[in-house]
């Protein structure tokens, strides 16, 4: 009898498993299927979204008048420089900065990397670091392939 008990027991945990898993086992998703549900379901943090749309504000706002619009260097102030403003979407130029040098360039002006006093320092934006990373990544995605 006692035997008997033991396969009918082994039965009814097997049965289900077949079919929809053990109650033992977690039916939890695996750690796998649980990251790219989160990815797809991860709302963007909303201090970064505020940062990406106040840099696209600044750029258009202050950056455009002398770099342009595209930022090919051709805004509508661009003839009062000399050296013209830099185009940012040279591949050449930009590969041969670093991120860290376009950040500084945007918070101290140019002539904290020996460039122009015409670029000037925007300061205020020290303390958004936020704000000059999305800066700096639309500067960047401005470059032609």
């Amino acid at each position: 009898m006692r035997l008997v008990f033991r396969h009918l027991a082994l039965v009814l945990c097997v049965l289900p498993a077949a079919v929809a898993g053990c109650s033992r086992e977690s039916t939890a998703p695996a750690p796998a299927a649980q990251g790219a549900a989160a990815k797809k379901s991860a709302a963007p943090d909303p201090e970064t979204v505020a940062a990406k749309e106040e840099a696209k504000q600044i750029f258009a706002s202050t950056c455009s008048p002398c770099h342009g619009v595209s930022g090919a260097g051709n805004g509508t102030r661009s003839d009062e420089f000399v050296p013209p403003p830099r185009n940012f979407q040279d591949p050449g130029w930009q590969t041969s900065v670093t991120d860290a040098y376009i950040e500084k360039i945007v918070v101290q002006g140019g002539e904290a990397v020996g460039k122009s006093a015409a670029m000037p320092a925007n300061a205020d934006l020290a303390s958004k670091p936020l704000v000059v990373a999305a800066l700096r990544e639309y500067i960047r995605r401005l470059a032609t392939p």
